[in-house]
């Protein structure tokens, strides 16, 4: 099974800079940067720095999502649910925290305002091409996200953003997937629950 993780896409079907720096950073941050020269290698790739906001083949990320599953003897979906936590946690605690603390004071708000977030960092960077997210249901303790993205294969990754964004607003957060695109459904749709973190 080959899967994308980087959430937004070139708008000419590149996959940006932002999946391999992440999945560098969190290669180091889990085994060192020897074992990001491990996945590099075992990927086929040969560069080994990425610019920001630079676009690189899609091939790029779908090999080091593959290397990273193989090297850590884990299946795809988990390494990309990791992955969306660790996102959340580290990369846009450090680079987009203005943005995170103004999307609201809790989870369920975030998660509405979504729209506005990426709406957001398309203005920062017109050339990429940002996911749809839209809700209903919304209940005190939860609601159901929708997700529509050109980009097959991050139904995992987005259940990690969300696990993340609990992390963020100190709240337990349950995530069911209720349908997705590699089910044939025409969009991912996510029951999400969250409560007081214990």
């Amino acid at each position: 099974m080959v899967v994308r993780f980087g959430i937004w896409q070139k708008r000419k079907g590149e996959c940006t800079d932002w999946s391999t720096r992440r999945s560098r950073r969190w290669s180091c941050a889990g085994g060192g940067c020897q074992e990001w020269r491990h996945v590099l290698r075992q990927a086929g790739i040969e560069q080994d720095a990425f610019v920001t906001t630079e676009a690189y083949p899609d091939e790029v990320t779908y090999r080091l999502v593959e290397a990273l599953a193989e090297r850590q003897g884990l299946p795809i979906e988990q390494i990309l649910e990791e992955f969306g936590v660790f996102w959340v946690t580290h990369m846009a605690r450090e680079h987009y925290a203005l943005m995170l603390e103004s999307g609201g004071n809790n989870l369920g708000d975030f998660i509405e305002h979504l729209p506005n977030f990426h709406t957001r960092i398309s203005l920062l960077l017109p050339h990429l091409e940002p996911p749809t997210f839209w809700c209903s249901d919304r209940q005190p303790d939860g609601l159901t996200l929708h997700y529509s993205s050109r980009r097959p294969g991050l139904t995992f990754f987005v259940v990690g953003l969300l696990k993340g964004l609990g992390v963020h607003y100190g709240a337990r957060v349950e995530v069911t997937v209720r349908g997705h695109r590699g089910q044939g459904a025409p969009h991912d749709t996510f029951e999400v629950r969250w409560g007081a973190s214990s």
